[in-house]
């Protein structure tokens, strides 16, 4: 007997194998049943014809209940009619565990509720489909990094500072001195940067900010690359081979999820380097043409001004050379104008919003210890920091790509807190 998972099928046409899988839902007639199963890998519909099987077995069948878990044993089929394109002839099914009064039925259900129940909200076929395509987005990240030469770095997630010297952040005591959850990697990176040249780092990071909008998390991942000798036009050359890389990763790789979410391909097909570019100064002129009277020179971007700059493209967007005065204390000046930054952000489409920032950092130790005395940081707590600038320092790049934002864009999904097993929000730490 040949034991394989759901997504082994189809290298088992016209075999019988053994399948370990739950019931996600049935159907059934006097003479046919049909098992809607999941094993993780994959869904199957099973099917078991009354005069095939031993009368137990039918009304096995006919009775079991949803979730209940059971090992079924069948001939796999081609079936065109299946998303999948196989499907199993069950010969028999033993029961493993009775599920009882499962919560999550096949009607609609609330969100709220859903979100009390996603330890088993995660079984579902979509948001199967998106934790597919989440992985998929992971799996290829590490291909690509690892294809250009980088080296997986892992920064601290207790820190004793701020890396953009904010105050939305979580504290906590680490023994007698005040620490603080990480809100990015990104200072620990660039040392990593002086002694690896280029690194990156996948791992979780938290904001204690007051958001309940569909684009935010209190606790999220985020992809940090760093480079050494890379100026500002270079890390935007890697940014959107990046993500170009990803998204033709999913579309390769998460054919069916992608179907399953209703994604619609064609705008994610497009998604190839090079990107288009707005100047923030375009963009400010941009949104006054378009009616946005309350934006002024000087002011950060909201959400409805991000997504009429995206809408006029079919690709993601970067908007370049930020305000100083908006930006972090560590970003490269523009050589010709004080008044901006060597930074953009990468822009979405569709609506998704900013999914990576990036900058050339300062290179230079007197500027930096300038910047840190401007924004009123303690040069104690960043003399580590700053001692990158002593001892060698050479003009440097990086830039952070924000997972779930990119996971909802790529999968369609309206709000992050599907695209993270399981998410924090503003008022939710449970389950």
């Amino acid at each position: 007997m040949i034991k394989a998972t759901i997504a082994e099928l189809p290298k088992y046409v016209d075999k019988e194998v053994k399948v370990g899988a739950w019931i996600a839902n049935k159907r059934s007639s006097g003479k046919i049943a049909f098992l809607q199963l999941r094993d993780g890998s994959g869904f199957v519909q099973g099917v078991i014809v009354k005069s095939d099987v031993a009368e137990e077995v039918f009304q096995t069948a006919k009775s079991i209940t949803q979730e209940s878990s059971v090992y079924v044993t069948g001939t796999v089929q081609k079936d065109e009619r299946s998303p999948f394109g196989y499907e199993l002839l069950v010969t028999n099914v033993e029961l493993i565990h009775t599920s009882t009064d499962y919560p999550i039925t096949p009607k609609e259900h609330g969100t709220e509720f859903l979100m009390d129940n996603r330890h088993l909200w995660l079984r579902s076929k979509r948001q199967h489909a998106v934790m597919k395509v989440r992985n998929e987005l992971i799996r290829a990240t590490y291909e690509f990094f690892n294809e250009n030469g980088f080296v997986k770095v892992d920064p601290p997630i207790l820190t004793g500072s701020a890396p953009e010297g904010t105050t939305e952040l979580f504290a906590t005591k680490y023994f007698e001195e005040d620490a603080y959850l990480s809100q990015s990697g990104q200072l620990y990176m660039e040392a990593a940067a002086m002694a690896l040249g280029k690194v990156f780092s996948f791992g979780p990071t938290f904001r204690a900010e007051k958001s309940k909008t569909r684009r935010h998390l209190i606790e999220f991942w985020m992809i940090e690359p760093e480079m050494a000798f890379v100026e500002f036009e270079e890390n935007l050359e890697v940014q959107e081979q990046y993500v170009s890389y990803v998204v033709q990763s999913v579309l390769k790789n998460c054919q069916l999820e992608l179907k399953t979410l209703g994604r619609d391909i064609s705008k994610l097909e497009n998604i190839t380097a090079p990107f288009p570019r707005i100047s923030y100064d375009d963009a400010i002129t941009f949104l006054h043409e378009k009616g946005f009277d309350d934006i002024e020179w000087g002011d950060d971007f909201g959400s409805p001004h991000e997504t009429a700059i995206a809408e006029s493209f079919d690709k993601p967007v970067f908007i370049t050379h930020y305000p100083t005065k908006i930006k972090p204390f560590y970003m490269q000046p523009h050589p010709e104008r004080e008044d901006v930054v060597l930074c953009a952000d990468l822009i979405a489409p569709e609506g998704y919003g900013e999914i990576i920032g990036g900058s050339e950092r300062i290179h230079d130790m007197d500027l930096l210890s300038k910047r840190v005395e401007e924004h009123q940081l303690d040069p104690e707590t960043y003399k580590w920091y700053l001692e990158l600038r002593q001892y060698g320092s050479v003009p440097h790049s990086g830039f952070g790509l924000g997972l779930e934002r990119t996971v909802a864009w790529i999968s369609g999904v309206e709000h992050v807190r599907e695209t993270i097993p399981f998410p924090r929000l503003l008022n939710r730490l449970y389950p």
